[in-house]
């Protein structure tokens, strides 16, 4: 103590509470380690309510910051797996962002800070990079629709304008390839280097036609003889040329040149393949999209493309229109679904109905998953009129109950608001009272009022409790200084009782008169009850020593130990050192043994049937022989006065008075009457059936059988928790290692289904291991038997087989087959999660 009140610069000392907790303040305000504050904490909360609050407000804050510690490290843990990962994924990266503000991570400080930073920095980087790819996807379009606007105009407008479109096809190449060798381009989603690579293979395609028909129209122009170009613009130009007449119908009778049908298939073949590639995956709004991209590119293209290629591009059509029809049919019947649901939340079965929170919920539910099926086809405004007007309606409801809550809140806020009052005016009113029970009853009937005065909002919480803590306390100022008053009084009277007991002779009138002072004083201030027990056992404790002592300096005028007491002592000794050995056996026979000789089986009959010595002090010469005595008894005279003898009582359980010869010792001899009349004989009670009355220990051997009893039983109780977990720690080391001779023997695992299962275990173990996944039900019967928690993620799956489990009447239920179900999960592989499951069922029924 005089160590932590140097810590703590006096604030174990301080006379008063105020000054108690401006020490501490000071001393807190130094940041001591959080040890300290705890240990200080643990010797305050019993002295000083009102200072230990601050301690104890920071051992919180500590707690709190140990917390924080541990969530930063974990979603720490989490950031660095993120950015170490070859890919980051933008959904996970969000997620941790959400995920750890949820969990009350700080976000704000080190290192949580900096991760953040860099995550959002590259997550950043990474749409930047995606826009950028979206970006030149449009520009590799816009190159296509240039270079198929340049083939439908004359030949040399297209000559004219080859080197500009050269020139930005090489742009946007270099472009391209600064893109694929940025940092972030391994982090994007692959689906944006697929539309990339697939607008420069489309642009490539339609680059090389352009530049083969535009060579093939520059030779054909120079040359006679040299075949016409594909492109119809130009060809009919260099027939103008050579003087040639246009034959259109032959021209359109003969076959499509190849530059013609390439050009067709470049601006056709990428529509196709992404359609079909929609198709597969099954995302109908993207399939859309894609569907009309194909319809123009063939309406355009179709007729140059090739018969395999506008087969190919029928096929897929049709089959989009086919998904896109479904796709409709099936939304509306899930609309359809959803609007029956909310219609059912105001006409349906009015016991089936929910009601103001789970309404709000229901509602809240079903707009949510219409909006999910919008987001998967074509909307129906029909429908959704329907259901938008279904849940308005049932809204009407959630308002009330709603204004039903606010008003209920606006109650009990009132309500608490004139508790607060009526404390006040109680404080006021009662400034010059001193019954402090009554006023001690009144201030917890106020607690318990606050208590119960019903349900308000954080807000309104938040707002009230610092009136209600200031009325309150205000209220408890006068008592509590009472009771700071009457702890004074009360140590007082234990110094006077210590130095009583320190006294050679103890006054038995000055105990009483302490005793009577002391009972007064807790009569008219009551204390904290675990308080006031403290005070009282250290007010008694000098007083028992007292009386011990003085029994002990009895005790020493007395005989030696009888034989008797001797073997309970000697036993209880044998005991103590069994326990000490740890040897359960070795236990039991001494607590047998002890429990023989306490009966007295050959020992104590013999030493309490010795008759006591005779005092000769008690025994003067003219004392009458027994004769005379006899003689005396016979003849009549008057009877004198029996002499009251004051005896201290033995409060032993089954104790009985002392004998008479006892009595007889402790009178002096001139005491004893010559004659008494004769008493008539009483009747003689009927021997009990049970057998010898059971012999009397001093107060030594009694003191210490039952100790050594006490000590034996909690050590046996210890040694069986300790096998308990060695057998249960050795029968999970065996399946872990699959290893049937480490199975511990039937006696140490317990009761006797376990005993009984223990070959159904060896054979499980012995055999090959089946799969991880075949505990499951197994180790949620064993769950159930024990009634144990289930993991958060079997929770559904508990609650199906418990139903399960309901309909099979004549089954064995789990808690009499689990010894088998414990087989069948040892018959698996061993898997760290279930092993943690089975040593928490374990625990449990291995004790039954």
């Amino acid at each position: 103590m005089t160590e932590l009140d140097q810590r703590t610069r006096g604030a174990f000392t301080a006379p008063t509470s105020g000054e108690r907790a401006a020490r501490l303040r000071d001393w807190l305000a130094t940041d001591p380690p959080a040890d300290d504050v705890a240990e200080v904490y643990r010797e305050l909360a019993t002295r000083d309510k009102g200072a230990a609050k601050l301690v104890k407000e920071r051992l919180d804050e500590l707690r709190r910051a140990r917390a924080q510690d541990a969530l930063a490290a974990e979603w720490a843990a989490r950031a660095e797996a993120l950015l170490g990962a070859p890919r980051l994924n933008l959904a996970d990266a969000m997620a941790w962002q959400r995920d750890a503000a949820k969990a009350g991570a700080p976000l704000s400080r080190e290192p949580l800070a900096g991760l953040r930073q860099r995550l959002t920095e590259r997550m950043k980087a990474i749409e930047d990079l995606q826009t950028r790819v979206q970006v030149e996807r449009e520009a590799a379009g816009l190159l296509v629709q240039r270079i198929d606007l340049l083939s439908t105009k004359p030949r040399a407008e297209a000559q004219a304008a080859r080197d500009g479109l050269a020139q930005d096809v090489n742009d946007w190449r270099e472009r391209q390839q600064g893109l694929t060798s940025a940092v972030g381009w391994a982090d994007l989603d692959p689906r944006y280097p697929n539309q990339l690579d697939a607008a420069r293979q489309q642009l490539d395609a339609v680059w090389q036609a352009f530049e083969a028909a535009l060579a093939q129209a520059v030779a054909a122009a120079e040359d006679p003889q040299a075949p016409l170009p594909g492109v119809p613009v130009w060809a009919d130009e260099i027939r103008a040329q050579r003087g040639e007449p246009l034959a259109a119908e032959a021209e359109s009778a003969a076959p499509v040149p190849k530059a013609v049908q390439a050009l067709a298939q470049a601006a056709l073949l990428p529509a196709i393949e992404a359609l079909e590639r929609e198709l597969a995956a099954g995302h109908t709004k993207a399939m859309s999209r894609y569907a009309g991209e194909l319809r123009h590119a063939h309406k355009v293209h179709g007729r140059h493309a090739g018969p395999e290629l506008d087969a190919r591009a029928l096929a897929a059509l049709a089959k989009a229109k086919e998904l896109e029809d479904w796709q409709r049919w099936r939304a509306d019947q899930l609309r359809e679904g959803l609007l029956a649901q909310a219609i059912a939340l105001t006409q349906g079965p009015e016991a089936e109905r929910p009601t103001g929170r789970k309404l709000q919920e229901a509602i809240r539910q079903l707009r949510e998953q219409w909006k999910q099926t919008d987001q998967g086809g074509t909307s129906n405004h029909a429908l959704w009129k329907r259901f938008d007007e279904a849940c308005n309606q049932a809204y009407q409801a959630v308002e009330a109950w709603r204004r039903e809550l606010k008003a209920h809140n606006e109650a009990a806020r009132q309500s608490r608001l004139a508790l607060i009052d009526e404390v006040q005016a109680w404080t006021a009113a009662h400034a010059a009272s001193e019954d402090w029970k009554a006023q001690l009853r009144d201030l917890h009937a106020f607690a318990e009022r606050w208590r119960q005065g019903g349900h308000v909002s954080e807000k309104i919480f938040a707002e009230l409790q610092p009136l209600w803590k200031a009325a309150i306390a205000a209220a408890h100022e006068r008592l509590e200084a009472a009771q700071a008053d009457s702890t004074a009084r009360r140590q007082a009277l234990i110094a006077e009782a210590q130095a009583l007991a320190a006294e050679p002779r103890l006054r038995l009138d000055a105990v009483k008169d302490l005793q009577q002072r002391w009972q007064l004083e807790a009569h008219r201030v009551p204390l904290d009850r675990r308080k006031e027990q403290k005070l009282w056992e250290a007010f008694r404790q000098p007083i028992d020593e007292a009386f011990a002592r003085k029994s002990a300096e009895r005790e020493k005028t007395q005989a030696l130990t009888s034989r008797l007491d001797a073997a309970v002592l000697e036993a209880a000794r044998a005991l103590e050192a069994a326990c000490a050995a740890d040897d359960a056996q070795q236990i039991r026979a001494a607590m047998a043994a002890l429990r023989t000789a306490a009966q007295g089986d050959g020992v104590g009959a013999t030493a309490d049937e010795t008759p006591p010595a005779p005092d000769p002090a008690a025994t003067p010469a003219d004392t009458p022989t027994d004769a005379a005595a006899d003689a005396s008894r016979d003849a009549p005279g008057p009877a004198a006065p029996r002499p009251v003898i004051a005896r201290r009582g033995d409060d032993r359980p089954g104790a009985t008075p002392a004998s008479a010869a006892a009595v007889a010792r402790s009178v002096p001899a001139k005491t004893i009457p010559r004659a008494r009349p004769e008493r008539p004989a009483r009747p003689e009670r009927p021997a009990r059936p049970e057998g010898p009355t059971r012999p009397r220990l001093g107060d030594a051997a009694f003191r210490a059988q039952r100790q050594a009893l006490e000590r034996a039983e909690a050590k046996l109780r210890q040694l069986a928790a300790r096998a308990h977990g060695e057998a249960l720690t050795e029968l999970l080391a065996a399946w872990s290692v699959r290893d049937a001779t480490r199975i511990p023997p039937a006696q140490q695992l317990g009761g006797r289904q376990a005993a009984a299962a223990r070959a159904a275990w060896v054979q499980a173990l012995g055999r090959p291991a089946a799969p991880a996944g075949e505990a499951a039900e197994p180790l949620l019967r064993l769950e159930i038997a024990a009634d144990v928690p289930t993991p958060a993620d079997q929770v559904d799956a508990r609650r199906q087989l418990q139903l399960r489990l309901l309909t099979r009447r004549h089954e064995p239920g789990p808690a009499d087959t689990w010894a088998q179900d414990v087989a069948r999960v040892l018959a698996t592989a061993h898997d760290g999660s279930h092993e943690r499951r089975l040593q928490a069922v374990l625990k449990v029924l291995l004790r039954r």
